[in-house]
């Protein structure tokens, strides 16, 4: 189990889900500062799907106001009161919180740009440094053991504590990124929501945080005032133990990565749709040589921003449906720009740690004819939250609606079928399928 530096999850597995890159929270956020996909319209279509276990957002409000005057914590209160409701994806986040979880979907965060697993023995194993980060310029490269951080032991620590320590975050704990579980898919890999699924590592960085083994990046989201202040690390290289002192940076995510595959195929991994993530993918598909195809690797994707979601869609649509959902009852639709390429054969990779505008987009490219879907069963988010900020300056994300496929379907609690499920070996089944459809791929190593 590993996971990232790029990206903190929420506290709790139940909260954690519900703002961990989600389509949902950051739908209502969109639609609060109007920076929804252009395509995104009213629409007559599906009758909308009740709203389970919502929460009465006069009554949370009221709670936190009671919990202010009386000198307590209103975040408390408004949290006992989305507790109480039963909204599985409902959550309360202080100021700082969101504000971190922001400039997540930024695509940016603060920390020393290392990856980490955790070994069966409990050491704590650099798996991955970012280029140019502080801890590449100080030398420190994957196969380094981290023995102590600021004179803190770390061995057989739990990796995310750990990472807490490397961001600074003075309580040494958290739920890692994207949620708690444990990871699935190997080393290198991140937990998703509750169920704990993982994917590849990678520069969207999550962090499952429970199991015996695995690993993390010391992830997004810390205060400004973390930049710049020191953290000691101590290493160890083939017996040889030393220490390093790194300065704290803000770095940039790297949420999408292309690689050239057999055949001349590009695989596009797509970590988390942050900003500009999809703007990237519609580079890479135009940048890929015509009849190239395309393998869309959205495994362990817990979501994020729906317009670059929307905006990925367009690199393969040309216009039309992409998703529809309700806004307590009011239907809406998105749609994807014209000009994508709609000839270029593609295959999309998908797991349980596939999530929310994952779905959506895989969802789209699957309903329109578009792509043949392999892996497992996604995770199943497709409910909607909206923002409402209490009188302390909290924020809660409250559910009130759902979103469905271009066809219809509904994804919350369903998820979406791939066309070819496979578990282990779905990357050269993808890549089978992919050759199969005249985009090359086939003949390469295994993942």
């Amino acid at each position: 189990m590993s996971g990232s530096e790029a990206y903190r999850g929420p506290r709790g597995v139940g909260r954690g889900a519900a703002l961990a890159l989600v389509f949902a929270s950051v739908l209502a956020a969109g639609a609060a500062t109007n920076s929804l996909p252009r395509g995104e319209e009213k629409t007559s279509g599906a009758a909308t799907r009740p709203v389970a276990a919502t929460v009465d957002r006069d009554e949370m409000t009221r709670a936190a106001a009671k919990a202010m005057a009386d000198g307590e914590s209103a975040t408390e209160a408004a949290e006992e009161v989305v507790s109480r409701s039963g909204d599985r994806w409902g959550a309360v986040y202080d100021k700082r919180e969101y504000e971190e979880f922001r400039q997540a979907l930024d695509g940016e965060y603060t920390g020393v740009g290392l990856s980490a697993r955790r070994t069966a023995g409990g050491l704590i194993e650099v798996t991955r440094v970012q280029p140019g980060g502080p801890a590449a310029t100080a030398g420190i490269g994957p196969g380094d053991t981290v023995r102590s951080v600021d004179g803190t032991g770390v061995a057989k620590r739990p990796v995310t504590e750990v990472m807490a320590l490397l961001r600074g975050d003075k309580a040494g704990g958290g739920t890692g990124t994207a949620g708690a579980g444990t990871s699935t898919t190997g080393t290198g890999t991140t937990g998703t929501g509750a169920t704990g699924t993982g994917t590849p590592d990678t520069g969207t960085g999550s962090t499952g945080a429970s199991g015996d083994t695995g690993g993390a990046r010391d992830t997004v989201g810390r205060k400004a005032s973390t930049v710049g202040t020191p953290v000691v690390l101590g290493l160890e290289r083939d017996g040889h133990h030393w220490t390093r002192t790194l300065r704290r940076a803000r770095l940039s995510t790297e949420s999408v990565t292309v690689d050239l595959i057999a055949g001349g195929a590009r695989q596009i991994k797509v970590n988390a749709f942050t900003k500009g993530s999809g703007e990237r993918v519609r580079e890479a598909v135009l940048d890929a040589p015509p009849g190239a195809g395309v393998l869309l690797d959205l495994r362990g994707n817990a979501g994020g921003l729906v317009a670059e979601a929307v905006t990925a869609a367009s690199a393969f649509l040309d216009g039309g449906l992409v998703a529809t959902y309700d806004i307590r009852g009011e239907q809406r639709a998105l749609y994807a720009e014209q000009g994508g390429d709609t000839a270029r054969p593609v295959v999309v990779l998908v797991d349980g740690g596939t999530m929310s505008a994952a779905e959506l987009l895989t969802g789209a490219l699957q309903d329109r004819g578009r792509s043949v879907t392999v892996g497992s069963p996604t995770f199943g988010k497709g409910s909607v939250q909206m923002p409402s900020e209490l009188p302390d300056g909290s924020v809660a994300e409250l559910t009130v609606g759902h979103y469905r496929t271009p066809a219809g379907h509904g994804v919350d609690g369903e998820g979406v079928t791939p066309d070819l499920v496979a578990g282990r070996g779905a990357q050269e089944r993808a890549r089978t399928v992919l050759s199969g459809l005249g985009g090359g791929a086939s003949g390469t190593a295994p993942e």
